[in-house]
């Protein structure tokens, strides 16, 4: 692969024609706004995802106490909090050309522990009438969450580094030995994006080829990339984290946050599954096309 695959400057948004709409007319105009301030004030990006993992703490906690009403509503505004601050350190780091293996790791463990401080607050107030089947329901859920969105984050990086040619999307060494904790960490969250999202190892290194094997062509290649693979990469918005914390409130409200966590074992993995079968036949089409 040439060199230019990997000099390809990150704008400071996130690649507007596979963002979900949630993410592109609401939560991240909001962060856009916000970037330029943190960046007057020489906040790190890693600073404002901390900000944002102290809100989705704060959210678990109000949802332990979804049964009034106002706590439900006061969670799911935290929660939006926490997303617009995802937003805005991924957008910071960009602007300030500050992202690092650490970045990407801390990005990572704060999106878990937001869910995992709502899912700990709701088991333990389900727990008063589920006894210990409550923990089971939400450990079970929190496994399929954690197979589910790394395999949404591998379809946006496989785009941005195939499609974009961005350095900043680009999978770790995993045949190289990973230095620190933060180099195991990324290493491991690597490892679990190609296992979740089947066939993509296959056609990382098929897709590479063609590109090593003709350089001369390889802007064009990338442009039938993003041209045939942005529409399919939009399907697997449904799996972002918006719809969870939509889904989480809407339960939280209607007093059964049960429910939540049965349709994230059954519904989203269903979805999972169809969206991986269809990948794997958009793969194949793909490099048929571009091989012949």
């Amino acid at each position: 692969m040439s060199n230019a695959a990997f000099g390809a400057a990150d704008p400071i948004r996130r690649t507007f024609e596979i963002e979900d709409p949630t993410n592109l007319y609401f939560i991240h105009p909001i962060s856009a706004r916000l970037v330029p301030v943190f960046a007057r004030y020489g906040i790190s990006p890693n600073t404002v995802s901390f900000i944002g993992m102290g809100c989705g703490i704060l959210a678990g906690l109000a949802y332990h106490f979804y049964n009034h009403t106002a706590c439900a509503i006061l969670g799911f505004a935290l929660m939006l909090a926490w997303h617009v601050m995802d937003g805005a350190d991924g957008q910071l780091a960009r602007l300030t050309k500050s992202y690092s293996e650490l970045g990407k790791v801390l990005d990572g463990i704060c999106d878990y522990v937001t869910f995992t401080a709502v899912y700990v607050g709701l088991a333990l107030a389900m727990a008063h009438f589920m006894g210990g089947w409550a923990w089971v329901l939400v450990a079970c859920s929190g496994a399929a969450h954690a197979v589910q969105s790394a395999a949404y984050e591998m379809q946006r990086q496989d785009y941005n580094f195939w499609g974009w040619g961005r350095a900043s999307a680009a999978l770790p060494k995993l045949d190289a030995k990973p230095h620190g904790l933060t180099g195991w960490l990324h290493h491991f969250y690597a490892r679990l994006q190609l296992w979740s999202a089947g066939g993509a190892a296959e056609f990382h290194e098929a897709f590479a080829a063609v590109l090593a094997a003709r350089p001369e062509q390889e802007p064009g290649l990338r442009a039938a990339y993003r041209e045939s693979f942005a529409p399919v990469i939009r399907r697997w918005g449904v799996l972002c984290a918006n719809y969870r914390t939509l889904g989480l409130f809407i339960a939280a409200l209607i007093k059964l946050p049960a429910l939540y966590f049965v349709f994230e074992i059954l519904g989203f993995s269903a979805i999972l599954y169809v969206l991986l079968q269809a990948q794997k036949a958009h793969y194949r089409s793909f490099l048929a096309r571009i091989t012949v």
